[in-house]
């Protein structure tokens, strides 16, 4: 089975990986910033957690309400079968494509 993913899609994967059981929006989004040195919005986190979802790779569920929030709950995510396969996948083809390339990209 084919499990193309973008660029994005895996970057949360894999912060999801990371992250475990505490991942939510925020830190996802932090892990991403921290490791990436990119900006990125919260909201192209959750539609991109939502697409996830949405294609089976993750699931969802609501965390108690926490006083920190107000007593709002946290939505936490999880890779599922399909979503480890896919981002498994995924990383095999970029250690494939790059296999060799770091004296050329040292070079440039």
């Amino acid at each position: 089975m084919n499990h193309y993913l973008g660029e994005f899609e895996q970057l949360i994967l894999f912060a999801l990986l990371r992250l475990g059981r505490n991942a939510y929006g925020v830190p996802i989004r932090k892990e991403i910033e921290a490791r990436t040195a990119r900006n990125i919005s919260i909201g192209a986190v959750y539609t991109t957690l939502e697409r996830l979802e949405n294609k089976g790779y993750v699931c969802s569920h609501i965390g108690p309400p926490t006083p920190e929030r107000g007593g709002r709950r946290k939505k936490f995510y999880q890779l599922k079968p399909a979503g480890s396969a896919a981002l498994a996948q995924a990383y095999e083809a970029l250690q494939r494509m790059t296999k060799g390339l770091k004296p050329k990209l040292e070079a440039l």
